[in-house]
């Protein structure tokens, strides 16, 4: 018997409507668009408006393009995962809401953090419950409402970040194409250089904490790029190693959008030519957990069935890791 294989059958995906650019913020903060352009690659991002209107919605929208396109039955899925930063409310799991608001009241579903490699970590998870052979569907989502928690004030974190979803199926796989490998990576170091202060069980929601702006995303730019550059390189370059492959080997890089010159960085550790590398940060900004799924969603019509996929993402905490995955169908069916 052949060993089953988690792979990747479906994407979807959402971006909201309202566009803000680097040309608008130049209103609002003191920065310009070369700054901007020239640091991050980002020119534009996309914000959620509407009230009343959380991460849910962003997660919904993804779910329903993919059982649309997918001609998904939702009442087939088993387990339902979200990753992200932005849960709608505190305590009840997001997760849980969305897999009834999209029909698939047969699943389990629950919430997952882990930053800018919350999906990434899904992933894995996701492959761990299809292989196990207990499960045959698991949607994955990886949705954030980023403008929640952002100060608009603070020109370090507000030109960086987006919102946005995606999401994936995944299912058993005989032919030895999805997950392949995976080096996942945590480190207690970074809790301090990209956080929000307060809203947590260590400082609860007060006056004062939201006189202060704590309740926003705070972050140390140039410490958390470095780790960045180095982290997301590492991990990269050996798993091509683990799995002997050689740039030739790879069809595309898969990487978390959160600043093209850490990219640039890793694709150049891995030695791939430029069309290799999928971006899509000028358009969207960082996302969070939704930045691999929107560019599996932009790019889908160029993957060809057993095309080899890397995956990189690092986020706060300090998360971080690479997955290899063989692409299991041809995009443009």
């Amino acid at each position: 018997m052949n060993k089953i294989t988690a792979a990747i059958t479906a994407v979807g995906g959402y971006v909201p409507d309202f566009v803000l650019t680097n040309k608008l913020l130049e209103t609002m903060v003191d920065t310009n668009d070369e700054w901007i352009t020239s640091r991050t690659g980002i020119k534009e991002r996309r914000i959620l408006k509407g009230e009343g209107l959380g991460t849910s919605y962003l997660a919904i929208k993804a779910a329903e393009d993919l059982i649309k396109k997918g001609n998904i039955n939702p009442l087939e899925i088993d387990l339902v995962l979200l990753a992200t930063a932005t849960p709608d409310l505190p305590v009840a799991a997001t997760a849980v809401y969305v897999a009834t608001e999209i029909g698939a009241t047969n699943a389990f579903a629950y919430d997952m953090q882990a930053a800018c490699s919350g999906f990434l970590f899904g992933m894995s998870t996701a492959a761990a419950y299809i292989a196990s052979g207990r499960y045959k569907k698991v949607l994955l989502i990886g949705a954030d409402k980023m403008s929640s928690i952002i100060d608009y004030t603070d020109r370090a974190t507000c030109i960086i970040f987006g919102d946005g979803a995606g999401a994936v199926l995944f299912e058993p796989n005989n032919e030895g194409l999805g997950l392949q490998d995976e080096l996942l990576k945590s480190d207690g170091i970074g809790r301090e250089f990209l956080k929000i202060d307060a809203g947590g069980s260590i400082l609860p929601p007060s006056i004062e904490t939201v006189t202060n702006k704590q309740h926003a995303v705070f972050q140390d730019g140039k410490t958390v790029y470095k780790y960045a550059v180095t982290g997301m390189a590492d991990v990269s370059e050996k798993i091509m190693e683990r799995n002997n492959l050689t740039n030739a080997d790879v069809d595309w890089l898969i990487a978390h959008q959160a600043n093209k010159r850490i990219i640039d960085a890793t694709s150049s550790r891995m030695n791939l030519e430029e069309e290799k590398v999928l971006i899509n940060i000028e358009r969207y900004g960082n996302t969070t957990s939704g930045t691999l799924p929107l560019l599996l969603f932009d790019f889908e019509k160029k993957f060809k069935k057993g095309d080899n996929l890397i995956f990189a993402a690092f986020g706060g905490g300090f998360t971080w890791g690479s997955i290899y995955l063989k692409w299991a169908y041809d995009g443009d069916r």
